[in-house]
This record gives C-alpha cells, structure tokens and sequence, in this order.
C-alpha cells in the first residue's frame, strides 16, 4: 500500500443530513409527502438528479421544469454544503495515522470540482488532501478506471499498490478495473438495488465502520513498513 483513495459522499465524509434537510424542505414547499430520511439517504450516491426526482417523480430527466428544481436544489446545497456535514466518526484518526505514515491519500469522485472544493474547504481538508479527482477532470467517469488511473498519475503511483474505499457498485468496478485493492464501506450509502448481495460487488473486502478499515489499513501498514524495512 503506497495510497489510499476514497469516494467522497457515504466514504469519506457523511454528506446525507444536509441533502435529507434540503429534499425534505423541498417537499414541504411543493406540497409534497415528505421523503423518509433512510430513503433519501439510499439515494445520496446516486447524485443531484436522483435526489430531485425523489420530490418530482412525475417528471423526465430532461424536462426543463425538473431542470429547473435540479437547478435550485444544486444553488441550496452550494450555499448551505456543510451544515451539517461531517467526517464520518473515526476518520480523522485513520487519515491523521496515514499522514502520520507518510502515506498519501486522495479523493476520486462524481461530484462536481465546485462543489467537492467547497466541501472540502468547509472542513478543512483541502490541504491534507493529495489529489482530487472530479468529473471534469476527465471523458469518462466511474465505474470507468479512467480518473483512478489520472490519480494514480498525479501520486505518481503505479494504480496496483492504491487502495480505493467506496459505497457503490462504480466505485468497486472502477477500482477493480485499475487493477487497485478495492474496500466495499458498507456503512455508507449502499444503493437499494444493490445492498442485499454484497459479495456480488466482488470487493477485495468489505468493511461495516470505519473501526474495521483502520483494522484493515493498519495490516496493510504493517506490511508496507516490514517491506520498506527490508528493503
């Protein structure tokens, strides 16, 4: 292991209380049952525009009146993008030991730059961070290896000895297809399609906290001190 890399929302950092606030205001507003807070949280993963057409399900994807919500729902969060957001429990002990370890970490994402940048600098991560990658970063995104192989290229690692942590099927497939070490966060916003059969994302291994990947990334640790010690 020379790096760890992350998926950002239901990985890294636990992003679901503000977008469950936002679509749940968004349904009072409309007039609206208001969306479960599990439901919401399933589907934080899958995007801006799954979160809209959880208000607005009537609608297409390319109607111009549900471009619009997705429009206003995109202009909340960028202004209101950490409230309350956090670092899910235990991860900055596990990035604080990595960087104690001289081992660099990174983030590659759907999200967009603007908004993964903002969030970043809302919790102070922007410079422990050493890469980010984003969806305009590149042609073609995850499950695609693509962005992990442009991180591996701005770590100047070869992508076999990075490990990439994700909550969705695209991040293992991406991960997998880059020839990296894969790790399943199952306690991250796992979609429903997908939760029940877990061992058919065929992760490397598949954690339930983020107590079990410090388990994991620490034995990991150990092997890379012994070789370097060899060495």
């Amino acid at each position: 292991m020379q790096a760890v890399l992350f998926d950002l929302d239901g990985t890294l950092i636990d992003t679901a209380a503000d977008f469950i606030r936002i679509i749940q205001e968004m349904c009072r507003q409309a007039q609206r049952p208001v969306v479960d807070a599990a439901h919401i949280r399933s589907q934080v993963s899958e995007g801006a525009r799954a979160m809209v057409q959880l208000v607005y399900p009537e609608l297409a994807s390319d109607d111009p009146v549900f471009l619009a919500h997705r429009q206003r729902f995109l202009d909340i969060y960028a202004e209101n993008i950490a409230v309350d957001t956090r670092l899910f429990a235990g991860m900055d002990e596990l990035l604080l030991q990595l960087e104690a370890a001289q081992i660099p970490w990174g983030i590659v994402t759907n999200k967009p730059r603007a908004l993964s940048e903002s969030l970043l600098k809302a919790l102070a991560l922007e410079q422990r961070c050493a890469v980010l990658v984003c969806p305009e970063d590149v042609q073609h995104t995850k499950p695609d290896p693509e962005p992990m192989y442009l991180a591996a290229k701005q770590l100047q690692l070869d992508s076999q000895h990075i490990i990439y942590v994700g909550d969705h099927p695209r991040d293992i497939d991406a991960g997998r297809n880059a020839h990296m070490y894969t790790i399943l966060a199952a306690y991250g916003y796992l979609p429903a399609a997908y939760r029940d059969d877990l061992a058919a994302w065929h992760a490397d291994a598949i954690i339930d906290s983020v107590a079990d990947l410090q388990k994991l990334l620490n034995s990991r640790l150990a092997h890379h001190a012994t070789r370097a010690y060899s060495l």
